[in-house]
Formats: structure tokens, C-alpha cells, sequence
């Protein structure tokens, strides 16, 4: 067992023996709030039953509970419970509307459902709350969304606006390449590009994203790097295959 592992089983069986008492003592709610971190942490390892059980328990301890019922929404998406899930957000946010994060996540979870102008209402719900930190998550989500339905100067402006107040947020760097590049501004692209590099994690398309903006500008050896490390990182990439293709013609 690492010692990374050893810690996190630790804090687990603590908060669990914690659980315990507070039962045992009658204090269901703050039962409910551990058990509902519990299941958060539970979810962040990628334990989706241990996750689900600790969350089930923060419930049945609690109904009233808005932070158990935004993660079970948030598990039940990931375990394509889709009616649950939206079942569980709009519970949370009935118990307490004050919540950006879940504002946020809710905004996402419509987004991916197809359902676009409620997705935008819950993202401008979060990006309005001047306590809310994280409102350049918001405004990226609120861009991607906004070009899934075939805005992009609305997402250019959301992921711009990102920007402003997370410099170095990556997903927004990477989709305002991707747009600069689409509409043939390819310098401006490089240089979201260059700025994604520095931040981002690489994978097969950031890196085909690369090799085409080099070749557009025709900075071929850049664009002969991108490519080298794109066959050599992901060789049985579909990128890395298009590469090879383009390569023999």
C-alpha cells in the first residue's frame, strides 16, 4: 500500500468511526455531513459503490441535506441515472439556491442533456455571484455550451471572460485555439496554443491542434516536433494514424 493510499484509508476509517458516534449519539445531521463527504471522497478514487452507499446514508440521515443531494447528482450522472440525477439537482437547489458550484455542475449536467437555454441559465446564475471563486469554470462551461449550438462569437466571449480571471485556465486556452484556428486567424491561435502548452496536459488532438497550426503558419520543424511526439506518445491514436496518412501522401 503507498503511503498515499495508507493516508486516505486512515481518514476513511476515521471519519466511518466518526460516523459511528454521532449516530450512536443522535446527531443525525452532522452523521449526514460526513457520510456526505465520505461519498465525495469516496467518488474522487473512482469507488462509485462505496460512494453511492455513504451518500444513501447521508440521506436517509438527513433528507434536508442540499450537499448530499448535489453529489448523489452528481454520482447518479456518472452511473447514467440521468432522471435521478436531475431529480437530485433541483432538490439541492431547492433546499438552498445559494449555491454556485452546484449552480455550475447543474449547468454542465443540462448542457450535456441537450436542454441549452436552462444550461445557460444556471451557468449566468453562478457567474453572477461575486462569492463565487470559481466563476471562470462557469464562464468556460458557459462558452463550450454556447458552441454546441453553433454560437461561437457568445463562446469566445464566455471563454475570454474565463480568461480574464483565470489567466492560465487550460480548457479555456485550448477551445479558443481550436475557434481562432478554425476561422483562419492562426497567429492568435499559436499564441493560445503556446499558452495552453505551458499549463495544459497534452493528449492526441491538443497535440494534432499543434501540427496544424505550425503547418499553417508554415513553421514546419515545430510542426514536424508535434508530430514526432504525437506518434511516439500515442501511436495507436486515430491523430496519430491521420498523421501517418498525410505523411505518405
Amino acid at each position: 500500500m503507498t503511503r498515499k493510499a495508507a493516508v486516505l484509508w486512515f481518514v476513511l476509517a476515521f471519519a466511518a468511526a466518526v460516523v459511528a458516534g454521532c449516530a450512536a449519539g443522535g446527531n443525525e445531521r452532522e452523521a449526514s455531513r460526513i457520510n456526505t463527504q465520505l461519498g465525495i471522497n469516496y467518488m474522487q478514487q473512482d469507488n462509485l459503490n462505496q460512494a453511492s452507499d455513504s451518500l444513501e446514508k447521508a440521506l436517509e440521515q438527513d433528507r434536508r441535506n442540499p450537499e448530499a443531494h448535489a453529489a448523489m447528482a452528481v454520482l447518479s450522472e456518472r452511473l447514467e441515472k440521468y432522471d435521478d440525477a436531475d431529480r437530485h439537482f433541483r432538490r439541492a437547489l431547492r433546499l438552498d439556491d445559494e449555491q454556485p458550484s452546484v449552480r455550475n455542475n447543474y449547468g454542465r449536467f443540462l448542457c450535456n442533456q441537450e436542454r441549452y437555454e436552462e444550461a445557460q441559465e444556471q451557468f449566468q446564475h453562478a457567474i453572477d455571484d461575486p462569492l463565487y471563486q470559481r466563476r471562470h469554470v462557469a464562464l468556460s462551461n458557459a462558452g463550450l455550451c454556447a458552441l454546441r449550438t453553433g454560437h461561437k462569437d457568445e463562446a469566445e466571449e464566455y471563454l475570454r471572460r474565463a480568461l480574464e480571471r483565470q489567466p492560465d485556465f487550460a480548457p479555456a486556452l485550448r477551445r479558443l485555439a481550436e475557434l481562432r484556428f478554425e476561422s483562419g486567424d492562426y497567429l492568435s491561435a499559436r499564441g493560445y496554443y503556446q499558452r495552453f502548452v505551458e499549463r495544459g496536459e497534452q493528449t492526441a488532438g491538443t497535440l494534432l491542434l499543434g501540427i496544424r497550426i505550425e503547418e499553417a503558419l508554415d513553421n514546419l520543424d515545430e510542426a514536424a516536433s508535434y508530430s514526432l511526439r504525437l506518434r511516439s506518445q500515442f501511436p495507436d491514436s486515430e491523430e496519430a494514424q491521420s498523421v501517418r496518412r498525410m505523411d505518405i501522401e
